[in-house]
């Protein structure tokens, strides 16, 4: 599996997940570049992304909704904050109502994607930074970690 670590420092109030690929930079942006790649990977398995609007660029927006295996959706937001391609990614981080508005009274977090050579290879590197110790707590408390781990671990299959 890609994933490496995943470490909660509920102290300096982040999530970072480290991954390892055997692909390129250029390879492993594109994951998140290409819309439709993206739903390939983002969300746990039983859990997959259809994205809705994708704009990679500062003060772009991308929308999407996670369907459950009950047909359920968990619709959710990024405001690009920051792009450096096939570097980096900064964004915020929320959820959305089924119209794709955000819902005030869920935590956001500002999560930033750095991609960098390593080993002949690619290391992705995902931090979250949550404004509280409370907003990491609900969020973590909700499967955030465990749900990362599972959808950055669906991206080698893509690559290979």
């Amino acid at each position: 599996m890609s994933v490496k670590s995943v470490d909660k420092d509920l102290d300096a109030l982040t999530l970072t997940l480290v991954a390892e690929f055997s692909a390129t930079t250029e390879q492993v942006w594109d994951l998140w570049a290409d819309p439709r790649k993206l739903e390939q990977w983002w969300g746990p398995p039983t859990y997959p992304a259809t994205v809705v609007d994708h704009d990679l660029t500062p003060g772009g927006q991308v929308t999407y909704f996670m369907t459950g295996p009950e047909g359920d959706t968990h619709h959710a937001w990024w405001r690009m904050t920051a792009v450096d391609e096939p570097k980096s990614l900064e964004f915020v981080d929320g959820f959305a109502d089924a119209d794709g508005k955000p819902v005030d009274t869920m935590p956001t977090n500002t999560t930033t994607m750095t991609l960098s050579p390593y080993d002949g290879g690619t290391r992705m590197e995902l931090r979250s930074v949550f404004d509280t110790s409370e907003q990491m707590e609900q969020l973590i408390s909700m499967g955030m970690a465990e749900g990362l781990t599972a959808s950055v671990g669906q991206m080698d299959a893509l690559l290979a």
